[in-house]
């Protein structure tokens, strides 16, 4: 986990800072919106037709108007406070495509696991993933229609995370709500390395 450090010239010898982050999350939770809604510059989709082969494969029950879906990555960048850049890769959400995780997640300093409360075991895989990798991560309840069905404690005890990992609500579709996320997943990485 690193922060990386250079000096842009065009600064005044400002030294500017930038971070990877990774946005993960079950299948249609929001990963592509989230990226999309904070980037300041057009994000990279890998974005895929839905088929009638993933018929019986993705459900789509909560998603019934999805008809793309992320095979590789998204790819996006923000910058937090004229020093700090972040670069942010999302995910792909089907099991069928965790086999890239590694790879995204090498360098980054943390991950925001995005949730969708209708869908609790759907993000298993993403907080066992990053639980069992030591990766700081918080875990970002995402409002669908502006509905929070579940109290972030609820979440915590089913999820049965402990008190050091933050648990927040969001609604990927807003640039505020996404980028309040990542500035508590940027303090919780940098409190976590004081450890």
């Amino acid at each position: 986990m690193d922060f990386a450090s250079s000096n842009d010239p065009g600064s005044s010898g400002r030294s500017t800072t930038s971070a990877k982050i990774v946005v993960a999350g079950g299948f249609g939770v929001g990963k592509t919106t989230f990226v999309g809604a904070v980037s300041e510059i057009n994000p990279l989709r890998t974005e895929a037709v839905m088929t009638s082969a993933s018929a019986g494969i993705d459900d789509l029950t909560h998603t019934g108007d999805k008809t793309t879906t992320t095979v590789a990555m998204d790819f996006g960048r923000i910058t937090l406070d004229q020093d700090l850049i972040l670069y942010l890769f999302g995910t792909p959400g089907q099991d069928r495509f965790w086999f890239m995780w590694d790879d995204l997640v090498r360098g980054a300093i943390g991950a925001v696991v995005l949730v969708d409360t209708r869908r609790l075991a759907d993000c298993f895989p993403a907080v066992d993933y990053f639980e069992n990798s030591g990766l700081p991560f918080v875990v970002a309840l995402n409002g669908f229609e502006g509905h929070q069905p579940y109290q972030p404690d609820e979440v915590r005890e089913a999820l049965q995370i402990g008190p050091d990992t933050p648990i927040i609500t969001t609604d990927a579709r807003h640039r505020s709500d996404a980028k309040s996320a990542l500035i508590t997943l940027v303090e919780h990485a940098l409190m976590a390395r004081l450890r």
